[in-house]
């Protein structure tokens, strides 16, 4: 496999970790709902996830169909043509449906050179009734070539719609509000020029709105040598005015105080040292926020590129935070190293966070972590607490302010490793949870769904789709839909017992999870939409 392709799936974590799916905010005995006026539509889909909890579930939607064939024309509604890889999105709102996408399939003959089409960034806009183009909204690759925009990658950011107006992060690793009639941009901030974000091969964050603000993960990381952070005191974390643009509120951690006396004449190493105490960014930053409510208290959830969760007030107050790796856990680049961050996006469900980690896909499969998070406690509620931090391992002790609440992960015992086959119980995934009933739906980048209980861990079943998985699992009118990187979707029946329902090809990859607006279910591969519905034949 080359070196680019795998490099590819560094956008897919984009969008798996990645999409779609509950539109219905408030339900009923949940404390994570949002303010009113941060729902959704009933109908349609505006934002990753569905909503600011980014839980992986729709209500509203009914009679979608598990079963579909392009060929004999079977619930196929309408397909667009997007461009070679298409990451972003789908988005339904109003009359429009949007993606992100590329330029290898131009829609504009002005952005085609000598024949060739010119490597862009595309926000496409389709007609939701019959998937007729209606605009699209460009963007010129950044001059710091692959360690920052990566080629022929697009836009990556999911965006969210509210009224008339669109939000998402470009390639260019500008927050953009446009206009969702036309395209037109009403203002950027470029987190680059005003912020001195060094995003590490793309930005590509999904947009968390809440009122009147936007939070935004900037993609800070490292460099093209991958021992070095050009922007330490840039901020990973920002709050942008949805109005204008203004920033509101940085976090620039994990941030770090070294003298040039305190580095080693081996930077690899002290690079090393440094990311595995969770003192530095260690790769790049490209999952999500999500937002809840908790016996009052409002949260904003920011999975950091050190591998730790966060969790703030809406005026930036830090309430807790979380170390999702063991201790003695290492980081080794473009290995099998131990030592992850995040590519998935958390979700909030009955005052929890529930969140896997994962590493870059380049980086291929490893041991994994599930972890169910109470957001009751506050300070440092990791379950170790570093006692001596001067060897290595690091003396621990366990904390007894820890918030977690229940783990799934880590290697398997001996006994274990003969029955699964596995050195591991759950893998590096790039996929957010779909919870519905106190059971979460969650898949790893090695091909396995599982299925466990959201209050105790317990897992009711795993099945191996013996594929690699980018997307995340969607509930979806009683059922689960997954895609993989084998170009199928698979159909679940929602409950405690694995029952496999149906098993659709398409025509190449769904590194975008299937989302679901006004009764049709939208699946995109990497270079075409799909709307599907029930159709008598």
């Amino acid at each position: 496999m080359s070196f680019q392709h795998l490099k590819s799936r560094l956008a897919a974590l984009i969008s798996a970790g990645v999409f779609a799916v509950i539109v219905v905010l408030a339900r009923s005995g949940n404390t994570e709902q949002a303010k009113p006026d941060a729902k959704p539509g009933q109908h349609e889909w505006l934002m990753f996830g569905g909503s600011p909890s980014r839980n992986m579930v729709n209500t509203s939607a009914k009679g979608v169909p598990i079963e579909w064939d392009e060929g004999k024309k079977k619930n196929i509604l309408w397909t667009a043509d997007l461009g070679s890889k298409a990451y972003g999105g789908p988005i339904i709102s109003g009359s429009r449906v949007f993606v992100g996408t590329n330029n290898q399939k131009p829609r504009d003959p002005k952005w085609v050179k000598d024949g060739k089409p010119i490597d862009l960034g595309i926000i496409m806009a389709f007609g939701r009734d019959k998937g007729d183009f209606l605009w699209q909204t460009v963007f010129t690759k950044l001059p710091g070539g692959r360690v920052v925009d990566w080629p022929e990658e697009g836009i990556c950011s999911t965006p969210v719609v509210e009224g008339d107006k669109l939000y998402f992060v470009s390639n260019r690793c500008e927050v953009v509000c446009a206009d969702v009639a036309t395209g037109k941009h009403h203002w950027k901030l470029d987190m680059i020029g005003k912020l001195g974000v060094f995003p590490h091969n793309i930005a590509a964050c999904s947009p968390l709105l809440v009122d009147d603000n936007l939070w935004i993960v900037t993609a800070n990381g490292v460099d093209e040598g991958h021992i070095n952070v050009p922007a330490p005191r840039a901020p990973s974390f920002i709050k942008v005015n949805k109005k204008n643009g203004d920033v509101l509120w940085q976090y620039n951690g994990p941030t770090i105080k070294v003298t040039e006396a305190a580095k080693e004449a081996d930077e690899e190493a002290f690079f090393k040292r440094l990311v595995n105490r969770g003192e530095l960014i260690q790769h790049g930053q490209w999952s999500n926020p999500a937002y809840g409510v908790v016996d009052g208290q409002h949260q904003v959830i920011f999975p950091g590129g050190e591998g730790w969760i966060y969790s703030f007030d809406p005026d930036g107050k830090l309430l807790w935070k979380f170390d999702c790796n063991p201790k003695d856990a290492e980081y080794e680049l473009a290995g099998r190293g131990t030592r992850n961050d995040f590519i998935a996006t958390p979700v909030i469900y009955d005052g929890k966070v529930y969140i896997g980690v994962g590493q870059d896909p380049e980086h291929e499969k490893g041991v994994g972590h599930l972890w169910c998070i109470d957001m009751r406690k506050r300070g440092d509620v990791s379950p170790e607490l570093v006692v001596n931090n001067a060897v290595w391992p690091p003396k621990t002790k366990p904390n007894p302010n820890s918030a977690k609440v229940w783990h799934f992960g880590g290697f398997t015992t001996p006994e274990d490793r003969k029955k699964l086959r596995r050195n591991y119980y759950f893998g590096r995934t790039m996929s957010t949870c779909a919870i519905k009933d106190d059971l979460v739906y969650v898949a790893e980048l090695q091909g396995f769904i599982h299925c466990l209980d959201a209050k105790t861990g317990k897992v009711y079943w795993s099945h191996n789709t013996r594929s690699a998985i980018w997307s995340s699992p969607t509930w979806i009118d009683g059922n689960v839909y997954l895609g993989t990187d084998s170009g199928k979707v698979f159909v679940f029946a929602h409950g405690k017992e694995e029952k496999l329902l149906a098993t659709n090809e398409m025509d190449s990859s769904v590194r975008a999870t299937p989302v679901a607006a006004n009764d049709v279910l939208y699946v995109m591969t990497e270079n075409k939409l799909y709307a599907i519905a029930e159709r008598k034949q």
